[in-house]
């Protein structure tokens, strides 16, 4: 960006939010060269806070007139690069839009700012009686308007679905500065389904600055349990005859030998470090009737060759029990200075075999590969471990986490189940989709977003819209 541009840019913007509400200094830009996708990096010019849906506007419209890209930003938990501002531009931090601005219970609704914190929304509810169900593994750091954007998921998406189930409208900010409602709090608006159609789009269609969501009444019960494997085979067959067997649990997860070690390490729950797998079964409902089921999957994790069957016999415990898988990413600080995180989906019955190509790619291409995943609804997060500062491992990885997503389509699957495109994936969206969807897809998003100004570069191959190559991205290592 040209120094003058630049000059008259910051003191625009200044004047918008105030000279709190924006940092400029190399120093302070290089923590938002990135997300959880830490492969491919580029500084933002400029990041701005905007504290309000009319100071989201004023930059909006700011940068329209200057002909400068635009992207929103969450807290930056999200693993795909969706929030890496290719070609620079203004960064809208949206971490300061966090109040809850009305909960409902008669209604079961809440109205939320972008930058709420998901947990927050959950632990302002407790005291009702409610909670907000999707939970994604960074549930304490993650806001809701960056679980918007990539419809993320969770341990309990299994039983209670992903974010676009739980968002009854939102308030966007067209890359124009128009504001627009969708949806709201009351149940099958009229009209099409902007709101599910918007959530997902990984800020290519808008900022949104507030959601209507929906709020879940708490179970009365909860029944947890940690069975014990030789194998990951077992482990994986136990899942499938779970859901076979008609039972729907609240969460299964699944955690390798190598993830345990970490987490182990981290949180003391008293995991077997000798076990190929454990599995993470939860059942929640009504009280009565939950005993049958715990029976019912004990027995089938027992037939399936489990050597133990744990039950956690506390609230404490079960709490320690989910804290130890949902910081299990934090963990992996202890097995490698830096990992990249999949995000591939396959059919339930088709885990044992992607398990098995996993381990051939790792033995391949000399890696370690920790595997912690939503096993009930077959999204896999293998984390492949590596340092960054060394090149040639960075290609390896890259060329590892291909082959993998390659055999997810090849299974029948998918590249990404909540993580999102973002940059990471955009080459493999010609594998999935023919010319013509992604030519409608173009089409939708130019509907929204004309001048491909907000979030460029993003989930769509496009010829305008290429991405510079990092000395260690992706596309280097191709």
């Amino acid at each position: 960006m040209p120094s003058t541009l630049h000059q008259h840019l910051i003191e625009a913007l200044r004047s918008i939010v105030g000279k709190d509400g924006l940092l400029t200094s190399p120093s302070d830009l290089l923590v938002y060269e990135c997300d959880g996708y830490t492969i491919e990096k580029n500084k933002p010019d400029v990041v701005v806070f905007p504290t309000s849906t009319e100071q989201v506007v004023e930059v909006v419209k700011l940068c329209n007139r200057l002909n400068v890209p635009f992207l929103p930003r969450g807290a930056g938990t999200s693993l795909a690069g969706g929030c890496l501002p290719v070609g620079g531009g203004v960064m809208l931090a949206l971490t300061r839009m966090k109040r809850i601005l009305e909960v409902s219970i008669r209604d079961r609704y809440a109205i939320v700012e972008a930058g709420v914190v998901n947990l927050w929304l959950t632990n302002h509810l407790k005291p009702h009686g409610y909670h907000y169900a999707p939970d994604p593994s960074s549930q304490g750091a993650c806001t809701i308007g960056g679980n918007v954007a990539t419809n993320s998921g969770g341990p309990h998406t299994l039983k209670y679905g992903v974010t676009v189930n739980h968002v009854l409208g939102l308030e966007l900010v067209l890359p124009d500065g128009q504001v627009v409602h969708t949806g709201g709090p009351t149940e099958d608006n009229p009209g099409y389904d902007l709101t599910g159609v918007i959530v997902g789009s990984e800020g290519t269609f808008g900022i949104a600055t507030k959601a209507w969501v929906r709020i879940t009444r708490n179970p009365e019960a909860y029944r947890t349990l940690l069975g014990v494997f030789e194998t990951v085979d077992d482990a994986t067959n136990t899942i499938s005859d779970i859901i076979g067997a008609g039972i729907i649990p609240g969460a299964l997860e699944m955690l390798d030998q190598l993830i345990l070690q970490a987490v182990e390490a981290a949180f003391h729950f008293g995991f077997p470090l000798d076990a190929g797998a454990v599995l993470i079964m939860e059942v929640d409902g009504l009280e009565a009737g939950l005993d049958a089921d715990v029976e019912r999957i004990a027995a089938i994790a027992r037939k399936n060759n489990a050597r133990e069957v744990r039950r956690a016999n506390s609230e404490p415990e079960r709490l320690l029990l989910w804290k130890s898988r949902k910081q299990a990413f934090g963990a992996v600080g202890r097995l490698a200075p830096s990992y990249c995180t999949q995000d591939g989906v396959v059919p339930r019955t088709k885990l044992p075999h992607i398990l098995r190509e996993i381990q051939k790619i790792a033995a391949k291409y000399q890696l370690r590969i920790a595997n912690v995943f939503h096993a009930g609804d077959g999204n896999i997060h293998p984390i492949l471990l590596f340092d960054e500062r060394d090149p040639e491992q960075v290609k390896r990885v890259l060329k590892a986490s291909n082959e993998i997503l390659d055999e997810c389509i090849h299974c029948g699957g998918s590249v990404t189940g909540e993580h999102g495109i973002g940059v990471e994936k955009i080459n493999f969206m010609p594998k999935l989709f023919t010319p013509e969807d992604l030519h409608m897809m173009l089409r939708l998003r130019s509907a929204f977003n004309p001048q491909n100004r907000c979030s460029p570069a993003k989930m769509l191959p496009t010829a305008g819209a290429c991405i510079e190559p990092s000395k260690a991205g992706r596309r280097a290592a191709l």
